[in-house]
Parts: structure tokens; C-alpha cells; sequence
């Protein structure tokens, strides 16, 4: 194989595109504000913002639904547009609850279950596959999307910095001690850093398995550059925050990592759209300057990948040779 045929190679390889629609209730839970409770909503006003975008570009992606807003009539018209523009969606989980790895094996099951039914029923679409709020999953968990039949989980995000995060989390939420407690564990520790970057199979009682497409992050040192990472460092130069992004794409090129690249709603709106939740760190930034700044994201991925949506990037891994396999967590994780 000539240099030549080897770089056009490496530039046909895959990158997946996911959404994970965090809604505006599910960003004030976590935060500790009871303003959640009555489930104020933006995806009336994100989703135009956003497909506006992805059309332009001409991508589609995967969104991750919240059952729990699927489950909602005035959130219909945002979820079938996001079907009618030929995205694929996910399940995101019913309640969106960063804690899910606590759950008993029953709770877990109807949580996904009823995040499934939901989401079929309002957008018209099958999930394509899971991926847990705050990337938090269990053995129950992949059990559970197992059973559903879906064709990969997407929860697990190999970074050593998940304590550095939750430390920083627990100093600017408003929690109670119990509620402390009860998310003490969140975003993992540091052996979540040890996790492979590239798909493998999780082996399953009675012969099953499942496929895993974690959330990659940069080769070698582990560190996350999806775009929530490169939109912070934006705020200061655009041009600083997308050379942070060629080493990570380089890295990948070499390992042979084919990336998983992830999106969240704040990575796309700021305070203009979204003035509750101005205390999140990067929401100084005006809405129209991380959509800009977002497609100069995608222009420097698609320059050395194929864009694809997560159903697809999981077809393409199941059609090669066979995956390493994993056996499932004796305990949960998170």
C-alpha cells in the first residue's frame, strides 16, 4: 500500500456525531433548583436552532431523548422535527437522573422501558441505543439495553478527570447532605481513565453481547474533546480552541481511534437563549457564536473523517473484524 492509498484510507475513516438532549428541567435538577419541578422546557426553541444548523451542513446525528420529554404533547412538535429532518434518536433514559447506576435491576428496566415507549411513540422512531445521563450505566443497565434490542450502548466516557469534575459539581450545586450522598459516586473514578477508547463487545449471560462505542476522548492522556470542552476554551480564542482539537484528531489518526464526538445543548446555546441557566460555565457566549464556532468544529472534523450519525458508525464497526469482549462489571459504575 502506497502513502498515498494509506492517507486517503485514514480519511475515510469514521467519526459518529451524538446530541444528547439535555433539557432545560434536567440542567436545574442537577443543579439543585427546585424551578425543575415544573419542567420548564427550551427544546421549542433549541431544536429549530440546532437542525437549522445540521441542515446547513448537511449532517445528520443522533439525538439522546429524555422519555421524560418525549413523554410531554408540547415537546411533540421539536421531537418530530428532529425525525422529519432524517436524524436518528437514542434513549437517554426516562427521568435523566445522573444516578441511574443506584437504581435496582427493576427500576433500571422500566426506567429504559419507558423512555423506549415514549420516544417511539413521539417521534415515530425506533432508539438506535443508549446512552446514560452523566455517563453513569451498570450491569443492570447494559442488561436492560440488551433486552431492548438495541444495537450499541454509548455511556461509558474513558477520562481520568470524572473526580476533578464531581468535585467541582458538589462546589457549585445546591444540594442537600442526602442528595450529596446519593450522587457521590458520579462521573466515576479515576479507573474510568483505564476504559478502551475503541468499540468493544460487553459478553452477556446465556451467549449475548453488546456493543460499546464509548465517548471518546484524546488518545494517550485521556483528556475529553467533545464539544462542551472546546467551546469553554473558545471563550477566550476561537483559533486556540480549535488547535486544541487538532492534536486530540491527530491522536485519533494514529491509534486508529475512530471518534464518537458529543454534543449537549449548552455547547450550542448560550444566556441570550437559555438566562436560567447563565450560572453554567461558557453560557456568556451568545447563541449565534457557538453555532458558528460549531461549524468550524465540524469543518476540521470532516477534513480527516467521514461524519456520520452513531447508528451507522455502529453498522460499520459491526461489519469488521471481530471486537475484543468484555465481561460485565461484578458492581455498578458510574
Amino acid at each position: 500500500m502506497t502513502a498515498t492509498s494509506t492517507a486517503q484510507q485514514i480519511r475515510r475513516s469514521t467519526a459518529s456525531l451524538s446530541l444528547d438532549v439535555d433539557n432545560l428541567w434536567s440542567y436545574l435538577k442537577i443543579h439543585g433548583d427546585p424551578a425543575w419541578e415544573s419542567r420548564p422546557s427550551y427544546l421549542d426553541r433549541f431544536v429549530p436552532h440546532v437542525l437549522g444548523a445540521l441542515d446547513e451542513r448537511g449532517r445528520r446525528i443522533t439525538f439522546f431523548i429524555a422519555g421524560r420529554d418525549a413523554a410531554e404533547d408540547a415537546n411533540g412538535p421539536a421531537l418530530r422535527a428532529i425525525a422529519a429532518s432524517g436524524h436518528e434518536v437514542g434513549n437517554h433514559s426516562f427521568e435523566h437522573e445522573p444516578w441511574l447506576h443506584t437504581y435496582s435491576p427493576e427500576q433500571v428496566r422500566r426506567e429504559l422501558h419507558d423512555a423506549d415507549e415514549a420516544i417511539r411513540a413521539a417521534t415515530g422512531l425506533r432508539p438506535v441505543g443508549f446512552r446514560g445521563p452523566g455517563f453513569s450505566w451498570s450491569a443492570d443497565v447494559l442488561r436492560a439495553v440488551a433486552e431492548l434490542g438495541y444495537g450499541f450502548d454509548a455511556s461509558t466516557f474513558p477520562t481520568f478527570l470524572g473526580p476533578l469534575a464531581r468535585a467541582y459539581y458538589f462546589a457549585t450545586a445546591k444540594l442537600t447532605p442526602q442528595e450529596r450522598e446519593q450522587r457521590k459516586a458520579l462521573f466515576g473514578g479515576l479507573a474510568e481513565g483505564l476504559r478502551p477508547l475503541d468499540p468493544y463487545r460487553w459478553s452477556l449471560e446465556g451467549g449475548r453481547s453488546l456493543l460499546e462505542i464509548p465517548v471518546t476522548t484524546m488518545p494517550v492522556a485521556r483528556l475529553p474533546f467533545h464539544l462542551s470542552y472546546l467551546v469553554y476554551l473558545s471563550r477566550e480564542s476561537e483559533a486556540q480552541a480549535l488547535a486544541s482539537q487538532r492534536p486530540a484528531i491527530g491522536l485519533c489518526r494514529l491509534a486508529g481511534t475512530e471518534p464518537s464526538f458529543l454534543l449537549h445543548p449548552l455547547d450550542l446555546v448560550g444566556g441570550d437563549l437559555a438566562p436560567q441557566l447563565r450560572f453554567f460555565p461558557g453560557m456568556d457566549v451568545p447563541s449565534e457564536r457557538k453555532l458558528r464556532f460549531f461549524k468550524r468544529v465540524l469543518r476540521v472534523m470532516a477534513a480527516d473523517f467521514e461524519l456520520v450519525p452513531m447508528g451507522e458508525h455502529a453498522r460499520r464497526v459491526d461489519a469488521r473484524e471481530r471486537l475484543p469482549v468484555r465481561p460485565l462489571p461484578a458492581g455498578a459504575a458510574a
